[in-house]
C-alpha cells in the first residue's frame, strides 16, 4: 500500500542526503520515479552539503505535481525535497497521487522557518501525511546542545521579522555583496535563539 512519508527537522539534519539516497536505491531496482524540489541553493537539483547532487524537477508555484505523476506513467515513487516550500494544493496533489494512484511519496522539508514558526507545506504535509519522521541526525547549535530554530542573519544580526523566503548562505563568512545585505542562516538552539546570541 502507498504512502505519504513527511521526514522534518532543521538545516544540518540531512534532509536532501536522505532524499537523495532513496532515490538511488529505489532507482538502482529498476523502479522509476521523480526527484523534485524547489528553491535549492544550487537551482533544479537537490544538493547535499555532503558534496551529492542529483538533477531534479523544480516545483514553482503553478505547478500540477498529480499532473506531473499521470504525465510521467507509469512512476512508481516521488522524492520531494524541500518541501516546506510547496503549496498546500500540491501537497494536496502528493496525497492524491499516493491514494489515487498508488505512488509513494518521501517528502523532505524544514519544520520551521526562521521566526520559529510551521512553513506552510509543512504544516499541510504534518496534517495529511501517513507518515510524519523527525530526522535523526541532530543538529547542535554553537554552543553544543541540540539546536532547534534556525535563526536568519542579517549583517551580522539575529532578524525575527521579514518575508518568510530569503534566500541565504550557512556559510560563516559570505563574501560582503557591493549592494545589499548579507543574509545567511543560523542553526541555534532555543535559548541562544530567544537570547539572539551567535556566539561570535
Amino acid at each position: 500500500m502507498a504512502t505519504l512519508r513527511f521526514s522534518f527537522g532543521t538545516m544540518g539534519s540531512g534532509k536532501s542526503t536522505l532524499a537523495l539516497q532513496i532515490h538511488h536505491n529505489l532507482a538502482s531496482r529498476d523502479l522509476y520515479g521523480l526527484l523534485l524540489t524547489t528553491l535549492d541553493r544550487e537551482g533544479a537539483q537537490v544538493t547535499s552539503r555532503l558534496g551529492v547532487a542529483a538533477r531534479a524537477i523544480e516545483v514553482v508555484p503553478d505547478l500540477d505535481i498529480y499532473k506531473l505523476a499521470v504525465d510521467s506513467w507509469p512512476i512508481h515513487y516521488l522524492v520531494c525535497d524541500e518541501a516546506q516550500f510547496y503549496s498546500i494544493e500540491q501537497c494536496d496533489q502528493l496525497g492524491r497521487v499516493v491514494d489515487d494512484l498508488g505512488v509513494d511519496v518521501f517528502a523532505f522539508g524544514l519544520i520551521t522557518d526562521f521566526r520559529g514558526e510551521l512553513f506552510e507545506g509543512t504544516k499541510r504535509f504534518l496534517e495529511i501525511a501517513d507518515e510524519r519522521v523527525a530526522m535523526q541526525v541532530e543538529a547542535r547549535c554553537w554552543c553544543g546542545a541540540r539546536a532547534t530554530h534556525n535563526a536568519r542573519v542579517v549583517n551580522g544580526e539575529i532578524v525575527y521579522t521579514g518575508e518568510t523566503v530569503v534566500v541565504g548562505d550557512t556559510s560563516d563568512h559570505p563574501e560582503q555583496p557591493l549592494f545589499g545585505d548579507v543574509v545567511r542562516y543560523e542553526l541555534l538552539c532555543r535559548a541562544h535563539y530567544r537570547s539572539a546570541d551567535l556566539g561570535e
